[in-house]
């Protein structure tokens, strides 16, 4: 067995023999699903697509043990949150307004906030919307760019080129969940393999990230094994709520962008001034692609205390090299400001 893999197994059987408290408190739309563990200064962590609270589950006994009071959540649409039926019920300032009704309703006044994938940018989004409650931000794979630009769907049009660039294949309702739906945890496992550091295509081959017309994402998924960091059993934890939930409520972050890009007209450009942190990883797509992201920082992130780059790291970063990133995490946490 390799030393990660010993490494994940330990840290699996630490997850099993720890307790945590599930619970249910109200949102603007109903309620939100939260997974607690710890006591102390409020951590909020924000999973991406398509994930669940479940994607913290090596952060959240960790965080806990160095004395903070670890939160992950379901977002809106996903696991044993509510799920609205409009699809404009999914636009970011509704996702901002979830987060801070979440500490409200665990008696807090404020929490640093941790999110990856879609939950970086709703994290980043919520401290940029709400300073008032988010005093800190934690970034995981998805720098933060200001808004700004092009309207959303005219920029993914032009990068599609001849084929179709994988945001603008999931805006239409109802086309991906066509794809997913009839076997969702074969294409989970496509998808998280194809973006992670030890399964994804090969420099040159094509990736998952962009569709031939007429085809669908699953046609580039790579075939054969699970990732490392993701056993049979995480499989049927992910594969169970989507099964439960369907994919509509997840893949409708993606149909709001441009109503997003509306709605934050007045945040145009606008730095992030909490301190905050960002992980990437070296072997993602998105490190590539949002360099210039990244550069920005000094404008964008002038509270920027941390930025690290994992090397042989894909896109599923807290999970395929959690005690790097739990360390990370817990040394930029200690550090903060009370």
């Amino acid at each position: 067995m390799s030393q990660q893999s010993t490494q994940q197994s330990a840290q699996q059987a630490t997850w099993q023999a720890t307790e945590v408290t599930h619970r249910l408190v109200p949102s603007p739309t109903g309620r939100i699903h939260l997974v607690e563990q710890g006591a102390g200064p409020l951590v909020l962590l924000v999973h991406g697509f398509p994930e669940s609270w479940y994607s913290w589950r090596h952060q959240l006994p960790v965080l806990a043990a160095a004395g903070y009071r670890a939160v992950a959540i379901d977002v809106r649409g996903y696991g044993r949150s509510s799920k609205p039926g409009g699809t404009d019920a999914y636009r970011m300032l509704d996702l901002v307004a979830d987060n801070a009704a979440v500490v409200h309703a665990l008696g807090e006044q404020s929490a640093v906030i941790v999110g990856h994938d879609w939950g970086a940018a709703i994290a980043a989004n919520s401290a940029l919307i709400r300073p008032d409650v988010f005093r800190a931000v934690g970034l995981l794979s998805i720098p933060y760019a200001p808004r700004g630009g092009p309207r959303p769907s005219e920029l993914f049009h032009q990068m599609g080129g001849e084929e179709e660039f994988y945001v603008s294949y999931f805006q239409e309702p109802g086309r991906a969940e066509a794809e997913i739906e009839p076997d969702v945890r074969g294409w989970l496992a496509g998808f998280y393999a194809a973006l992670s550091a030890d399964t994804m295509p090969a420099p040159g081959a094509p990736g998952p990230h962009f569709v031939s017309r007429g085809g669908t994402l699953r046609d580039r998924f790579p075939v054969g094994r699970l990732p490392s960091w993701l056993s049979e059993s995480d499989l049927d934890v992910y594969a169970g709520e989507f099964e439960r939930t369907g994919l509509s409520g997840p893949l409708n972050r993606y149909r709001n962008m441009d109503r997003d890009w509306e709605d934050l007209a007045d945040f145009d450009g606008a730095p992030i001034t909490q301190p905050s942190l960002f992980i990437g990883g070296s072997q993602d797509a998105s490190t590539t692609w949002l360099a210039d992201a990244i550069k920005a920082y000094p404008v964008t992130l002038p509270g920027l205390t941390a930025s690290h780059i994992l090397d042989g790291c894909g896109h599923w970063i807290q999970q395929e090299q959690p005690t790097e990133v739990n360390l990370l995490l817990t040394d930029w946490l200690a550090a903060l400001p009370a």
